[in-house]
């Protein structure tokens, strides 16, 4: 039998998870119904709220108290908790008292964290930057594997390279190939997060560029041994360079759009995410803007209440011509 107070930890652990009966309790944790129900009770008595209901469906669970008792997390929970405090005090709330409460949040965990994970944590967060906050659209998620994320930021902080096969890229023949996957090779440098999608900025060393990588897209990423010396970054905002890039390729939709007016008042009209904005002349400028809708880019430009012409593609010409006419026969109702 383990220690009482390893044993009651255990129990705890257990009824965060679900409901358990007492003998399900007991066959886990290798003791009797008996000790499972003193066991309970050590646990009322330090603050946690266990509930009990009889019958053939009925067990214990762990119900909502009037206080908040400490909480148990495995390891993978941990490093999750911490990383999305850390993230979320980096970006700031904007609310005083939360600021101050995420601040003192993240140093118990900090302290308590096993090296391991300490070293999991600190990696993620300090190989990740966030993306502006935007306007809500229908493109869907694009989660990613925590694995996935743990490796790449490994590799930025180690300096290494990664091996990765990417969806759906088309790749030179100085890539490696085999008959099962075809990989690419790459110097990772940071991970941005925006709109729930998770991009790698890295060099390409088999096309000699640098890309914003969705993470999603990738398989297969294990960090290769080569260490690399880091090169001149394409931007000294890498967050401004994945929406640059995003707004240019990234989507399954994209659009030039010229707006008659200047790209200084577009840029500071449009949100940041929504766009590339480049100068024709004084009065005029482009908009090079995507998404995975036509009905998302229709909405961007109808936020931007100033006049423009659609250069491409056609099927945007289409899509804005046929609201146009729904507009205008709302009116005429």
């Amino acid at each position: 039998m383990a220690p009482t107070t390893t044993r009651v930890l255990r129990l705890l652990s257990l009824l965060q998870d679900r409901s358990h009966t007492g003998r399900e309790l007991a066959e886990r944790l290798g003791v009797t119904e008996r000790t499972v129900r003193q066991d309970i009770q050590r646990l009322r008595e330090l603050g946690y709220p266990v509930h009990a209901t009889r019958g053939a469906v009925g067990g214990y669970r762990l119900g909502q108290g009037a206080k908040m008792p400490p909480l148990l997390l495995d390891d993978d929970e941990a490093v999750a908790v911490t990383l999305a405090v850390g993230l979320a005090e980096d970006g700031s709330t904007g609310i005083a008292d939360i600021d101050a409460s995420l601040t003192r949040a993240l140093a118990k965990l900090q302290q308590i964290l096993p090296r391991r994970l300490q070293r999991k944590a600190t990696a993620l967060r300090s190989a990740t930057a966030v993306g502006p906050a935007t306007v809500g659209s229908r493109e869907p998620d694009a989660p990613v594997p925590a694995a996935t994320l743990t490796v790449l930021a490994g590799a930025i902080r180690d300096g290494t390279t990664l091996l990765a096969t990417r969806a759906g890229a088309t790749l030179p023949a100085t890539h490696a190939q085999t008959e099962t996957e075809t990989e690419m090779e790459m110097e990772p440098y940071r991970l941005i997060s925006w709109r729930r999608r998770w991009f790698l900025v890295a060099y390409d060393l088999g096309t000699h560029t640098w890309q914003a990588v969705p993470v999603a897209d990738l398989t297969h990423v294990r960090p290769a041994s080569r260490h690399f010396a880091a090169r001149p970054l394409p931007d000294n905002d890498l967050v401004a360079f994945v929406l640059r890039e995003v707004a240019q390729t990234g989507w399954k939709v994209h659009a030039r759009v010229t707006v008659l007016a200047p790209a200084e008042t577009v840029i500071a009209r449009i949100n940041p995410a929504v766009g590339l904005v480049e100068p024709i002349d004084p009065h005029t400028s482009t908009l090079i803007t995507g998404a995975d809708a036509l009905e998302t880019i229709a909405i961007y430009l109808s936020m931007l209440m100033m006049d423009f012409r659609v250069d491409g593609p056609p099927e945007l010409v289409t899509h804005i011509r046929t609201l146009a006419r729904r507009y205008t026969e709302a009116l005429d109702t």
